[in-house]
């Protein structure tokens, strides 16, 4: 559903745009109390915001832990399909979550990729078929002061290769 509604709304909008607006409406992402506040017009910058509320305070008085892990859950994956293209696959992997102190207000937390990285990553592809990358990223309060890391594992493969991975795992069971 999602993906054919990004395909189909290519015809009026930036792609950054559906991004921003696609998550911040998304019931999936909403729960997360989180907003996406800026999108790069190549997708290689996202920033979220996540304020403190009764939604996502814990017993303690300060954002639940699980609310920051979903804020960031599905960012760096659907990024790197966009930017990637219909050629590759992108899947969550793994997620490392350390929590550093409470967030006591709102924090923020930016997503990017370089075009070093995004070329890396289609070098090792095409080499090897696929691929796992490990990207890490941090909430920060007002003062930059580091809330939570997540060190994040995806798994990026050639479609076809994928396909024919998928096939054999179908057979052989």
């Amino acid at each position: 559903m999602y993906k054919s509604g990004t395909e189909f709304l290519k015809r009026f909008f930036k792609v950054s745009t559906i991004y921003k607006y696609g998550f911040n409406w998304s019931p999936m992402y909403r729960r997360t109390t989180a907003k996406l506040i800026d999108v790069s017009d190549d997708l290689h910058y996202v920033k979220i915001r996540l304020q403190l509320n009764w939604k996502n305070r814990n017993y303690a008085g300060s954002i639940f832990g699980g609310s920051m892990l979903a804020a960031t859950d599905p960012i760096y994956m659907i990024q790197l399909i966009q930017i990637l293209g219909d050629d590759y696959v992108v899947w969550d992997k793994a997620v490392e979550a350390r929590y550093k102190k409470p967030a006591k207000s709102t924090i923020f937390g930016e997503f990017i990729f370089t075009e070093d990285e995004i070329e890396g990553i289609k070098q090792k592809v095409e080499a090897h078929r696929e691929t796992d990358i490990v990207k890490t990223m941090n909430l920060v309060d007002e003062k930059k002061n580091i809330i939570a890391t997540f060190n994040k594992t995806l798994y990026i493969a050639d479609k076809l290769f994928y396909k024919e991975k998928l096939k054999k795992r179908k057979t052989n069971n």
